[in-house]
C-alpha cells in the first residue's frame, strides 16, 4: 500500500464525537475507524531526545536554494536517518526525484511505500513543481518530508494498522516539522 500527499486535503464534516473526522471516515470498517481514533488521539510528538539536527536542515535549506538535488537527497537522507535512530524504528531509503508527477486531482508532493518483504520503507519527496518545474520552498519541502516520515511512525512507533490523514496525523506532522525549524531558527539568530 502507498500513500501519498497531494495538494487537494479531504474535506472536514462534523461528527458526533469531539473529534471532527475527514469525509473518508464514514467509509471505514469497524477496524478501521478504530484506527482512525487512535490516530487521532496522538497529538504532537517533538524531536527524540539529543537530536540535534541544524546542520543536516541548513544543508537541506542549501542544497534546495541551489538547486542541487544530489545534495537534498543525501541531507534528507541524514535527517531521516537521525530520526528513525532516535524513535527506535527501522530505517527508511530516501529517495528525491526532480518534478513532481501531477494528474488531475494535483501534485503528489510526496510518497510513502512501507516495508515489503526485502525492501525496506520508502520515502520519495520531489523537489520542483509540476506546472511551473520551480524548486520547491524549504519550508514546503521539510514539511512534506516530515509527513512521510510521519506515516512511518504510524507504523512502526503507534504500531496503528494503517496511518490515516487525521487532525492528529497533521498535529504530528506539523509539530515534527517545527521542532527541526526551531532548531535552524535558534542558530540562526547567533550568526
Amino acid at each position: 500500500m502507498r500513500f501519498s500527499w497531494r495538494i487537494a486535503f479531504p474535506r472536514v464534516r462534523g461528527h458526533s464525537d469531539t473529534c471532527m473526522p475527514f469525509a473518508y471516515y464514514d467509509r471505514l470498517s469497524p477496524a478501521g475507524k478504530q484506527t482512525y481514533r487512535k490516530s487521532d488521539a496522538i497529538g504532537a510528538i517533538g524531536l527524540p531526545r539529543g537530536i540535534a539536527l541544524q546542520s543536516q536542515v541548513a544543508a537541506l535549506r542549501a542544497g534546495l536554494a541551489a538547486d542541487r538535488r544530489l545534495q537534498v537527497q543525501r541531507s534528507s537522507q541524514a535527517i531521516v536517518d537521525a530520526l528513525t535512530q532516535g524513535f527506535h524504528v527501522p530505517p527508511i531509503q530516501v529517495r528525491v526525484l526532480a518534478r513532481r508527477p501531477a494528474d488531475g486531482s494535483g501534485e503528489l508532493h510526496g510518497l510513502y511505500e512501507p516495508e515489503e518483504g526485502r525492501n525496506r520503507a520508502r520515502i520519495t519527496v520531489w523537489m520542483r513543481t509540476a506546472a511551473r518545474r520551480q524548486v520547491v520552498a524549504f519550508k514546503t519541502f521539510l514539511r512534506t518530508l516530515c509527513h512521510e516520515v510521519c506515516h512511518h511512525l504510524d507504523y512502526e512507533l503507534f504500531a496503528l494498522e494503517e496511518t490515516f490523514h487525521t487532525e492528529g496525523f497533521y498535529k504530528r506532522e506539523s509539530s515534527l516539522a517545527s521542532s527541526l525549524l526551531a532548531q535552524v531558527a535558534a542558530t540562526t539568530a547567533y550568526d
